[in-house]
């Protein structure tokens, strides 16, 4: 039994060898002058929809593009080999399991290269033309992530087949060109996201209640900002500007701290509530393209109050709420959403904060770029071991009681 599973996990380590080989192959095509000539043929080859501009162009690509990738995966892929055979490790002909993979990638480019139908369609998987049925994938490369690195960032999204070499260098998501609209802008929290973003060349627009345009100060210079003023329950008036907003940041929110009467319980529900709902509804009514499904995100701040108190009941209960809710519609999103699950940080709202707001910023960036799908910002240790249990087994249920209505 243990000579199975170590002939299993060696086998499997080798085809993550090569696929990292391989992604650092195509991130080196992309720096190196020499190797981008060739690589560029890839580039030159597909439209928008995936579909090849030319067959002598895509046929060349091959040649030019992943024949070569494909070689430098097999002689990658025999290093282990001689070193397990040099210190004659027991079952060292398994690590050959590299190299006959990558042998496949090879056969499929000289297939592909030379004309042979049908070929694309069997072994050109993230290239197929048509409409996207699924959104980006998290770990496996799959049509809409791999359009981003042709159409949305080229110095970004490199991984092949798996997302690992993306995340750890945090190129599985490019906040480049993006139109980002951060609501809360005015706020403690919503000011440090827009400096950040700013200094990730994403243009930001800020959505703010207040009656006055939100004007950064960039280390001594300042930066106006593009400022929409909006009401809580006014939501549908913002649809002509969501329809330009590539990643919505819901962030706005109230803490009515010790408060409990009626009036107080309406308010805390209504803004933090049901007002972030109805935005990320009106957002989602916005995703109709192949584009729109790949690049267009919502982040939305439920706070680490999910799943621990906050020493504030109305605070808890409402975002326990949008927390839950955004959990349930987002097993049929038409695009990505993110939760940021964010400890205590110092604000207007909580001027006995722990973190600072620039860190918890810093690190929620860090982490988008990473492809997290939750967002843990906390200094307690017990959130990122509770959190992630209740989501999964929380989602789990959602899919087994209830069902999409397709009407």
């Amino acid at each position: 039994m243990t000579d199975i599973v170590f002939i299993i996990t060696l086998c499997l380590g080798l085809i993550v060898w090569v696929e990292i080989v391989r992604d650092f192959y195509h991130i080196l095509a992309h720096n190196w002058q020499a190797l981008y000539r060739f690589h560029n043929w890839h580039h030159r080859v597909f439209n928008s929809n995936f579909n090849p501009v030319s067959q002598e162009i895509y046929r060349k690509a091959h040649w030019y593009n992943d024949v070569p990738e494909a070689l430098v995966m097999m002689f990658f892929g025999t290093i282990p080999v001689i070193i397990l055979w040099s210190f004659n490790v027991d079952y060292w002909w398994f690590a050959e399991s590299g190299f006959f993979y990558s042998s496949f990638f090879l056969l499929g480019a000289i297939f592909r290269g030379s004309g042979l139908p049908n070929m694309d369609k069997i072994t050109d998987l993230t290239h197929h033309p048509g409409q996207f049925s699924s959104l980006p994938a998290q770990w496996f490369i799959n049509r809409p992530y791999h359009w981003r690195h042709h159409f949305d960032n080229q110095k970004a999204y490199y991984s092949g087949t798996l997302a690992l070499v993306d995340k750890v260098m945090g190129t599985a998501l490019s906040l480049k060109g993006k139109t980002v609209g951060v609501t809360g802008a005015s706020g403690t929290l919503g000011i440090e996201i827009l400096k950040i973003l700013h200094l990730n060349q994403a243009k930001i627009v800020a959505f703010s209640s207040k009656n006055k345009s939100i004007t950064l100060d960039m280390n001594g210079y300042d930066l106006p900002v593009k400022t929409l003023i909006w009401e809580v329950g006014k939501e549908h008036e913002l649809i002509n500007e969501l329809l330009k907003i590539d990643i919505l940041i819901i962030n706005h929110g109230i803490n009515v701290n010790s408060k409990r009467s009626i009036e107080f319980i309406k308010e805390s529900y209504e803004v933090n509530t049901f007002s972030s709902c109805r935005l990320m509804e009106l957002f989602f009514q916005t995703i109709k393209t192949n584009r729109d499904k790949a690049c267009k995100e919502v982040w939305i701040n439920t706070s680490e109050a999910e799943v621990m108190p906050a020493f504030s009941p109305l605070y808890e209960l409402s975002k326990r709420a949008l927390g839950n809710l955004v959990t349930l519609r987002r097993l049929d999103a038409p695009c990505i959403v993110r939760k940021l699950i964010l400890g205590p940080f110092k604000s207007k709202l909580n001027p006995i904060g722990i973190m600072s707001a620039n860190w918890v910023a810093k690190q929620i960036i860090k982490n988008v770029k990473k492809d997290c799908r939750n967002i843990i910002v906390t200094i307690n240790p017990v959130i990122f071991l509770i959190f992630p249990l209740k989501e999964f087994f929380q989602s789990l249920y959602f899919k087994i009681f209830t069902y999409k209505n397709s009407n």
